[in-house]
């Protein structure tokens, strides 16, 4: 397995892409996945932001990042599509991502529902036009040779039954699953039996922890962690990281665990690093180190 991060860690203090391309080159990680920016935003445009943007040139940025060991593991284009305008928005975003993702040679891009029921809809409608949705964007998607996956991190993606729909809604290899372990366990579920439902779907993973004041105030209310201010292996989640890392292993996964937390500039991320590298290998999970 590779181990990747999401930029979204470094946020907080208003690193831009290429930073964190350094900070991966420094860390001896080689799989990078951020945001995607569709239009001009000041604070990308100022080097503020640590995502892309679709007017950035795919094949420079794509030499850029390889002459740092690091290429994308994903690209996250996941605004709600279980909602009244996820029609009208969330599938142009992925379909124009789409393109771009395959001449940058990033071959997965994630997507989701909305954290909460759609207004307006009945689940019953909602569920039919992301069925819709997702077909459109399959259509897409097969033909780039790219994956789609869908996070758990929504009103629908952290019922395990409502998850299985969705991954039937096309007959494709190319709808997979993100699993993610701390938005399933924030949820009320257990993360492990999650995982071991869908081990033979899930394409690409984030490694989230949760600390134990967050896991009290929310836990069951909530359906997902914008950030996660708990270094992976600090919080009430570990155990769960753990036997996931188990399951993912015995069912041969060799995908990438892309660490998901505030970063702090680099301190807590790096605790997080260090634990996730130290569990592979007390698990016996070979730590590939590689961009391929």
């Amino acid at each position: 397995m590779r181990i990747g991060f999401h930029t979204d860690a470094f946020n907080s203090v208003n690193w831009r892409f290429q930073r964190c391309l350094d900070w991966a080159q420094a860390n001896d990680v080689h799989a990078i996945e951020c945001g995607v920016v569709d239009g001009v935003n000041w604070l990308h445009g100022l080097g503020y932001f640590p995502h892309i943007a679709l007017h950035e040139d795919p094949f420079l940025l794509a030499r850029e990042m390889a002459a740092k060991g690091v290429r994308f593991s994903q690209l996250d284009a996941a605004y709600p599509l279980s909602g009244m305008d996820g029609p009208l928005y969330g599938v142009p975003y992925v379909l124009k991502t789409i393109p771009w993702a395959k001449l940058v040679g990033c071959r997965s891009i994630a997507t989701t529902d909305g954290l909460y029921q759609p207004v307006g809809l009945t689940d019953a409608e909602a569920m039919a036009a992301m069925k819709r949705s997702y077909r459109q964007i399959l259509d897409v998607a097969e033909a780039y040779e790219i994956d789609i996956t869908i996070e758990i991190h929504g009103y629908f993606t952290t019922n395990p039954d409502r998850m299985s729909e969705m991954l039937d809604f096309c007959d494709s290899p190319n709808l997979k699953m993100n699993f993610d372990t701390g938005n399933s366990f924030i949820a009320g579920r257990d993360p492990v039996e999650f995982c071991r439902r869908f081990l033979d779907r899930i394409g690409h993973v984030h490694i989230k922890d949760v600390s134990e004041s967050l896991a009290a105030a929310v836990r069951g209310s909530s359906t997902g962690i914008a950030l996660s201010h708990c270094a992976i292996g600090d919080g009430v989640n570990a155990d769960n990281i753990r036997r996931v890392l188990e399951l993912l292993r015995d069912a041969g996964y060799n995908g990438v665990l892309s660490m998901e937390c505030e970063g702090q500039g680099g301190p807590l991320i790096e605790r997080s690093l260090r634990w996730l590298r130290s569990t592979m290998k007390e698990l016996g999970i070979p730590e590939e180190k590689t961009a391929s």
